[in-house]
C-alpha cells in the first residue's frame, strides 16, 4: 500500500468515525430550520411544501432506480400509517409548538425523550426485556423535562397548550417507531419513505386547508429554511443514517441521540438568543443522563483465549 492509499484510508476512517456526530448535529438543525422559517408561513403550510418536494422527489427516484414497491395493500397501509405518525404528527406537533412560542431547545428536549418511551413500551409491545436501569432512566428523564417545562412556563415562554403540541409530537414519533418495528421492518427504504412522506403530506395539506390561510412570504430566509429542511434534513441526514446502519453503526447513532437537545439549545442560543436558566439547565442535564441510561449499552467483557 502506497502513501496515497494510506492517507485515503486514514481520511475514510476519520470520516466514518465522525459520521454519528455529524448526523446528530444535522438532526439538531431541524428544530432551528423550523424556527427560522415559521415567521413566514404557518406551520402546516410550511410542512406541506416540504413534504410535497420530498415526496415527489422520492417517488421519481424510486421509479428511476427500479425500487420495489409493496405487493400487498395492507403493507401500503402500514407504511402510510407510520408516515402519518413519524412525519405528520411528529413534525406537525413540533412546528406548531415552536410557532406558538415554545423555544426550539425545549421542543427538542421534549421529543428527545422518545427513546425513554420506546424502551418503556418495548416490553408489552415488542416483548423486549426492560431493565431496572432503563426504568430508572425513564423516571430521571421525565423529571428533567418537567423541570425545564415548568421553568419556561413560569417566565412566559410558551403556553400549556403549545407545550402539549410538543408532547403530541412525542407520542406520534413514539407510536410510529414502535409500529414500524412491528409491521414495517422489511420495507424498501426508497419506496417506503416515498409512501410515508406522500401520506403525511396529503394529511397535513388537508388539515392546513381547514385551519390555516395558506399564505407564504417567500423571503430569502424562508427559502433557505425550506431548502435546508428538504436537502440537509430529509435527504442528507436520513441518507447518512442509512449509511451508518448499513455499516453497523446504528447503536452508536442511538447512543448519541441524547446529544440532540443540548446541541439544539446551543445553536438556538447563538442564532435566536434562547436562554435556559440554571433550573432548566439542571433539568436538561437530568434528562440527558436519563436518555443515556436507556440507550447506552454496557461494554461486553473481552473474551480471553
Amino acid at each position: 500500500m502506497n502513501a496515497g492509499e494510506k492517507e485515503s484510508g486514514a481520511l475514510q476512517g476519520l470520516w466514518l468515525a465522525a459520521m454519528p456526530g455529524v448526523f446528530v448535529l444535522l438532526w439538531s438543525t431541524g428544530f432551528i430550520g423550523a424556527k427560522l422559517g415559521l415567521p413566514y408561513a404557518e406551520p402546516l403550510t410550511f410542512l406541506s411544501y416540504r413534504f410535497a418536494i420530498v415526496g415527489v422527489t422520492l417517488v421519481v427516484f424510486s421509479l428511476l432506480t427500479g425500487a420495489s414497491w409493496p405487493r400487498r395493500g395492507i403493507d401500503w397501509l402500514h407504511i402510510a400509517f407510520v408516515g402519518l405518525m413519524m412525519h405528520g404528527i411528529y413534525l406537525g406537533g413540533v412546528f406548531s409548538s415552536i410557532h406558538l412560542g415554545v423555544p426550539a431547545g425545549v421542543s427538542a428536549l421534549i421529543v428527545g425523550i422518545q427513546p425513554l418511551l420506546v424502551a418503556a413500551a418495548a416490553g408489552p409491545v415488542l416483548r423486549e426485556r426492560v431493565t431496572a436501569r432503563q426504568w430508572a432512566g425513564l423516571v430521571l428523564g421525565l423529571g428533567g423535562v418537567m423541570l425545564v417545562v415548568e421553568q419556561k412556563l413560569a417566565v412566559g415562554e410558551g403556553t400549556p397548550f403549545a407545550v402539549s403540541l410538543s408532547i403530541f409530537a412525542l407520542v406520534g414519533i413514539t407510536v410510529g417507531t414502535l409500529y414500524q418495528k412491528r409491521f414495517c421492518s422489511h420495507m424498501n427504504l426508497r419506496t417506503g419513505n416515498a409512501i410515508q412522506f406522500t401520506a403525511a403530506g396529503a394529511a397535513v395539506w388537508l388539515i392546513s386547508l381547514l385551519t390555516e390561510t395558506g399564505e407564504v412570504v417567500w423571503s430569502g430566509e424562508f427559502v433557505f429554511a425550506l431548502g435546508w429542511l428538504v436537502v440537509v434534513l430529509s435527504f442528507g441526514a436520513m441518507t447518512l443514517l442509512y449509511i451508518l446502519i448499513r455499516r453497523g453503526a446504528a447503536a452508536r447513532v442511538s447512543s448519541l441521540f441524547f446529544l440532540v437537545p443540548p446541541s439544539t439549545a446551543v445553536i438556538a442560543f447563538f442564532l435566536f438568543g434562547e436562554q435556559l436558566g440554571w433550573i432548566a439547565l439542571f433539568g436538561m442535564a437530568l434528562t440527558m443522563v436519563g436518555v443515556a441510561m436507556v440507550n447506552l449499552r454496557p461494554a461486553k467483557p473481552a473474551v480471553r483465549a
